[in-house]
C-alpha cells in the first residue's frame, strides 16, 4: 500500500485496514530476515538518493505541516522538532548513508564455545520481527526507524503523529522507493495511513500477534498509554530530565561552554539539560558568570533561594520545575552542598536518561559514572551527544531509558534478538 496519510480518505474499516498492514508485515520479515547484507545496503543507499531527490516534494509537504502547526499553537518547542529544511533533509539522507556503511547486525556471533563432549555453540544476532514504532513530531524518525529496521532485518509499522503527517508521508514515498529498487517487499517499511487515534489501539494489541515489539517515541501521555495499553513487549522512550552538574573541581571556561551547549543548542531535544547542579563550593563565583551568559542568550532561569541570592535575573522555581522537561529556553539551578547532594537530586528528580558531571577531579568523575543510574552518564560533555548517530550507531530509534532488553541510543544492532546454534558431529545424549 504507497498511499500516506496526507492522501487517504475516510477508512470505512480500520480493523480491517490493521490487520492487513500485520499480515503485510508479517510476510515482509521473512523477506527481510533472509535478505543478504548487500541487497538491504543497496535499499538504505537508494533511500538516501531518494531523500535527496525528493527534497523539494518533502521541504512542500513539511511547510503544510508547519503551517498547520502554527495555526494550531503548536509550541516553539514542538515546532522546532517538526521543522524541515535543506539541512535537515541532507541530515535524513546522511543517515541512511551511515546506516548502510554499519557492520552487518544479522548473523554476527556474540560468542562461542565448546563442551567437553565436542558440542560447539555458537550466539547468533537473529532479527527481532515486525516492529510497531509510535512517535509524534519530527518527521525525520520515519527514515531513522525504517532505515534501522532494514538494517537489522525487520520489518516495521510506523505511526507518525498527525503534526507531521504530509512530512512523514513525503519521507516514506522515498523509503518506499528503494525497497523497489533493491526487489525487497514494500511491507517492510509501512506508514499507517491515518491520523484516527484508534488506529494505536490496534497496533498495540498486536495486529493479530503479528508485532512483536512496540516502540513509543514521545510525550509522558503517549508512553502512559503504550505502557498501560500494550499486549505486546514495549521498548520506551522516556522524557529527558537531563542534569549536568558542575563539581568544585570544574575548569570554569570549559563548564561555561559544556553548560551552555547543552542547554541551548537546541532546547527541543530529549538530551538538552533541563536542570544544572553547582557545587557550593565554587557557586559564588561560577554561579553569574554563567547566570549572564544564559541571561545574553535569552535563557530563561528558574532557581532555588541560594541561587537567586546570587543573580537578580533567576526567578523563583516552582516545586514541579525539577520534575519538568521544558523543551525550551528555560533552565533551573540549584546550589547544592556537594557529590552527595548531587546525587541525591539526580536520583529524586531524574528520567533515567542522560546526566553529566564537569570536573577535572578523577575520582569525583569515577563516582558520578559507577552511582547515577542512567542509559546515559558523562564526564565533561555536553548532555546534547545523546544521540545515536554521535555514538557511531548511524541513527538511532530512540533513547531507551528502561532496562530491558537495550539501554541508552537504540541503534541497528540493539533491534537484534540472538538464537544458539549446536554443531555437533553424530552426538547423542547418554540415558
Amino acid at each position: 500500500m504507497t498511499t500516506t496519510p496526507h492522501t487517504l480518505k475516510a477508512d470505512s474499516d480500520l480493523e480491517a485496514y490493521m490487520a492487513d498492514l500485520g499480515a503485510r508485515a508479517r510476510i515482509a520479515a521473512k523477506a527481510l530476515r533472509l535478505a543478504s547484507s548487500a541487497q538491504k545496503v543497496k535499499a538504505l543507499t537508494a533511500m538516501a538518493a531518494n531523500i535527496r531527490s525528493s527534497e523539494a516534494a518533502i521541504l512542500a509537504a513539511n511547510k503544510i505541516d508547519m503551517d498547520k502547526g502554527a495555526a494550531k499553537g503548536l509550541s516553539a518547542a514542538m515546532l522546532d522538532r517538526l521543522k524541515l529544511d535543506s539541512g535537515r533533509v541532507e541530515g535524513i539522507a546522511a543517515g541512511l548513508d551511515a546506516i548502510a556503511a554499519l557492520p552487518e547486525p544479522v548473523g554476527s556471533i556474540d560468542e562461542s564455545w565448546s563442551q567437553p563432549n565436542g558440542l560447539k555453540f555458537n550466539k547468533v544476532r537473529v532479527p527481532i520481527g515486525v516492529i510497531g514504532m509510535i512517535y509524534e513530531s519530527r518527521p525525520n524518525v520515519t527514515a531513522d526507524a525504517g532505515g534501522l529496521c532494514v538494517k537489522s532485518g525487520n520489518a516495521c509499522i510506523l505511526r507518525a503523529g498527525s503534526e507531521s503527517a504530509n512530512s512523514s508521508g513525503a519521507i516514506h514515498k522515498a523509503l518506499a522507493a528503494g525497497l523497489e529498487d533493491a526487489a525487497l517487499p514494500a511491507g517492510a517499511i509501512q506508514l499507517i495511513a491515518t491520523t484516527d487515534r484508534a488506529a494505536v489501539g490496534h497496533l498495540l494489541g498486536g495486529l493479530n500477534e503479528s508485532v512483536d515489539l512496540i516502540i513509543p517515541r514521545g510525550g509522558k501521555s503517549l508512553i502512559a498509554r503504550v505502557q498501560k495499553d500494550a499486549r505486546v513487549p514495549v521498548l520506551a522512550h522516556l522524557e529527558g530530565l537531563c542534569h549536568s552538574y558542575v563539581h568544585q573541581g570544574a575548569d570554569v571556561q570549559k563548564a561555561l561552554a559544556v553548560v551552555m551547549n547543552a542547554k541551548l543548542r537546541r532546547t527541543g531535544v530529549c538530551g538538552s539539560t533541563e536542570t544544572v547542579l553547582i557545587d557550593k563550593a565554587i557557586a559564588q563565583s561560577f554561579l553569574p558568570k554563567l547566570a549572564a551568559k544564559l541571561h545574553e542568550a535569552g535563557c530563561e532561569m528558574r532557581g532555588d533561594k541560594a541561587s537567586q541570592r546570587l543573580d537578580a535575573n533567576i526567578i523563583p522555581a516552582a516545586d514541579n520545575d525539577f520534575f519538568t522537561e521544558h523543551l525550551a529556553a528555560i533552565i533551573n539551578l540549584r546550589i547544592v552542598g556537594g557529590i552527595d547532594d548531587a546525587l541525591a537530586h539526580i536520583d529524586t528528580h531524574g528520567s533515567g536518561h542522560t546526566d553529566c558531571i564537569l570536573t577535572e577531579d578523577a575520582d569525583a568523575a569515577a563516582r558520578f559514572l559507577r552511582d547515577v543510574d542512567s542509559a546515559i552518564v558523562m564526564h565533561n560533555s555536553s548532555t546534547q551527544f545523546a544521540d545515536g548517530g554521535e555514538f557511531g550507531f548511524g541513527a538511532e530509534i530512540g533513547i531507551a531509558t528502561g532496562r530491558l532488553h537495550a539501554r541508552g541510543p537504540v541503534g541497528a544492532q540493539h533491534l537484534t534478538t540472538y538464537k544458539y546454534t549446536v554443531h555437533g558431529d553424530g552426538h547423542t545424549r547418554p540415558a
